[in-house]
């Protein structure tokens, strides 16, 4: 039981409430889904004994390579190709393609599984998985939060994530996440459930979006 509790938000991040709201707004390009954007994030691993972030050295380069049609909706392909973790430090995305698709629906971000990947506009906490220990939960918290990272201040949205243990207390563990309008992921954060600094914390470093 104890080995569970050291699940970490990461390892869930897939398994998210799901959406059936199929209606968009053509107007809106929150999370900058248009084809040929690229982002550039850079991955840093918490050193206790600095108490600071040290560079991983570990990139992702993420950008958007084609949409695909899959139930009369149109999902953005995003390809993230890591580099720099041949160690395979923990919580740092392994090396090699990945490859997401992803579409806005009225402000929820949603998987082609259907999915929520992200909202901009959803106050409400929502159940992100649940486990014999306990349940993670996924809440917005501010609209108009700003944070500085390598490519600049931004403006954004912050959500936290968290867990609840089966006894109702919560968890250490406290993750973030910074999405801005028009530019998309700015800063997250990957924790283990039990520690309450957050382990790996990636940020944008450089990005392109139209």
């Amino acid at each position: 039981m104890k080995r569970i509790l050291y699940v970490c938000f990461f390892a869930v991040l897939l398994l998210s409430c799901t959406t059936s709201d199929n209606d968009q707004d053509p107007e809106s390009n929150f999370y900058a889904l248009t084809e040929g954007n690229e982002w550039i994030y850079k991955h840093y691993k918490y050193n206790s004994y600095t108490e600071t972030y040290d560079d991983t050295g570990v990139l992702d380069a993420v950008s958007i390579v084609g949409t695909e049609i899959i139930d009369n909706n149109t999902y953005f392909k995003f390809r993230r190709f890591t580099t720099g973790n041949e160690e395979g430090i923990t919580f740092c995305n392994p090396n090699g393609e990945h490859f997401e698709l992803l579409r806005d629906s009225v402000g929820y971000l949603v998987r082609n599984d259907g999915s929520i990947k992200y909202t901009n506009n959803d106050f409400v906490t929502r159940v992100i998985n649940q486990q014999s220990w306990g349940t993670i939960y996924e809440q917005l918290i501010a609209t108009d939060h700003e944070i500085t990272v390598e490519a600049g201040t931004f403006e954004s949205t912050y959500t936290q994530r968290f867990a609840i243990t089966a006894n109702g207390e919560q968890a250490e563990g406290l993750d973030h996440h910074y999405y801005t309008d028009g530019v998309g992921l700015i800063y997250d954060t990957t924790s283990f459930v039990t520690q309450n600094i957050p382990t790996i914390v990636r940020r944008l470093d450089s990005y392109d979006v139209e």
